[in-house]
C-alpha cells in the first residue's frame, strides 16, 4: 500500500505548485532540492513552471528535509489516471450511440469470413508492406538544425521520432519545427497536447525516419543522458552546420536570463545566456562551437555553458540568431 501512494502523482490547485516549490527554493537552493529527490535540476525547474506534476515520493522529502508542512489542499493521482478517464468516457459514448460495448462475436466472425473468402485473401498484407517512405535530405544547415533540437527536446524511439516542448511557451516556435521537419522529410507531424503537463509532443510515426536518424545523422535511440549523447563530426566538421545546431539546442535546451547585482548602493542588471544538458560531452561541444565563433563561454555550475557578457550575448544574437520567439522575445525585451 506505501509503495501505491509513493508512485503516484501530486495534483495541485492550479498556481499552488509553483507557489510551494518557491517557498521550498527559499530554504534550499535548486541543485540540493535535485540532490534530494535524486532527480536532475531541470526535473526540479519543470515543476516549478508547472510543466508537469510532482511525484509524491518526491513532495514528502522535500517537506521532511525543509520542515515544511504537506500541502493540505493537493489530491493524489495514479500516474496514468487521464487514461482511465478517456477510456471510461469513451465506453460511455459507444454504450449510448449502440446500445452495447462491442457487437456480437459471433456474428462479427462470419461477416470476417465473408470478407476473407471474397476479397482479403487476395489483398496484400498491410503488416508485411514495406515501411512508408520518407525524403532522405542531404546534409544542410537546416538539417543539422534539426539534430540540435532533436539533442534538445527530442526522444528516438523503435518506431518515433518525438518532440516535446511547452504548450504554452513554445507554441509559436512549434510551428517552426513542423513546417521543418515537412520541408525535410515529407512526413506528416502529429501534434499531441498533455495539459496535465503543459507539453506538446511533435510526433513523426516513421520507422525509415528513426532509421535516416540513427544511422546517417548519428543520432542514438533512448536515453539520451544516459548515452552522453553529443553532436555528429559531419556537423562539427562544417562551421555553418556546427552555428545551425547551435541554434536548434539553444533554442530548446537554452535560456536568457537577467543577472543582477548591487555596487555602492546602485542595482544593475543585464541579461545572460545559458544552456543546460547533463551530457558532458555535449556541454563540451557547445563550449567549443561557441569559442570557434571568437565567443567567450564558461562552463559552470556541472551542467551550464553560458555567455555571460552584454557584448557575447549581443554577437550570438547576431552570428548564430534564434528561430524561437520566446527566446527573442525574452532579449529584446
Amino acid at each position: 500500500m506505501a509503495e501505491k501512494i509513493i508512485s503516484k502523482r501530486v495534483l495541485f490547485p492550479k498556481g499552488k505548485q509553483r507557489i510551494f516549490l518557491n517557498k521550498v527554493i527559499r530554504k534550499i537552493p535548486v541543485r540540493k532540492i535535485a540532490k534530494l529527490c535524486n532527480l536532475s535540476q531541470r526535473t526540479i525547474r519543470d515543476w516549478r513552471r508547472g510543466k508537469f506534476l510532482m511525484d509524491f515520493n518526491a513532495l514528502s522529502k522535500i517537506c521532511k528535509n525543509t520542515k515544511i508542512s504537506l500541502p493540505s489542499d493537493i489530491k493524489l493521482r495514479d500516474k496514468y489516471w487521464y487514461t482511465i478517464k478517456g477510456c471510461s468516457a469513451g465506453g460511455k459514448a459507444v454504450w449510448k450511440k449502440y446500445g452495447r460495448i462491442g457487437n456480437n462475436p459471433t456474428y462479427r466472425k462470419k461477416k470476417w469470413r465473408e470478407w476473407w473468402e471474397r476479397e482479403g485473401k487476395y489483398r496484400p498484407s498491410p503488416i508485411l508492406n514495406l515501411p512508408k517512405s520518407i525524403k532522405n535530405p542531404a546534409f544542410s544547415k537546416e538539417l543539422a538544425e534539426f539534430v540540435g533540437i532533436l539533442l534538445g527536446d527530442g526522444g528516438i524511439t523503435k518506431y518515433q521520432v518525438v518532440i516535446t516542448l511547452h504548450s504554452k511557451d513554445d507554441k509559436e516556435y512549434s510551428k517552426f519545427v513542423i513546417a521543418l521537419i515537412k520541408k525535410l522529410f515529407n512526413v506528416p507531424v502529429g501534434v499531441n497536447y498533455d495539459k496535465n503537463y503543459s507539453s506538446l509532443d511533435l510526433a513523426i510515426s516513421r520507422s525509415k525516419l528513426v532509421r535516416f536518424c540513427t544511422e546517417k545523422l548519428g543520432l542514438k535511440l533512448g536515453n539520451k543522458i544516459k548515452q552522453q549523447v553529443d553532436i555528429s563530426s559531419w556537423i562539427k566538421q562544417n562551421k555553418q552546420y556546427a552555428i545551425a545546431c547551435l541554434r536548434g539546442l539553444i533554442d530548446t535546451d537554452g535560456c536568457i536570463f537577467i543577472h543582477r547585482y548591487k555596487v555602492n548602493g546602485k542595482w544593475y542588471n543585464y541579461k545572460k545566456l545559458a544552456f543546460t544538458s547533463y551530457s558532458k560531452p555535449l556541454r563540451q561541444s557547445v563550449f567549443d562551437i561557441l569559442k570557434n565563433i571568437e565567443l567567450n563561454p564558461r562552463l559552470a555550475q556541472r551542467s551550464d555553458v553560458r555567455l555571460d557578457s552584454i557584448d557575447d550575448v549581443k554577437r550570438y544574437f547576431q552570428l548564430v540568431g534564434s528561430h524561437n520567439p520566446k527566446i527573442l522575445k525574452k532579449y529584446f525585451k
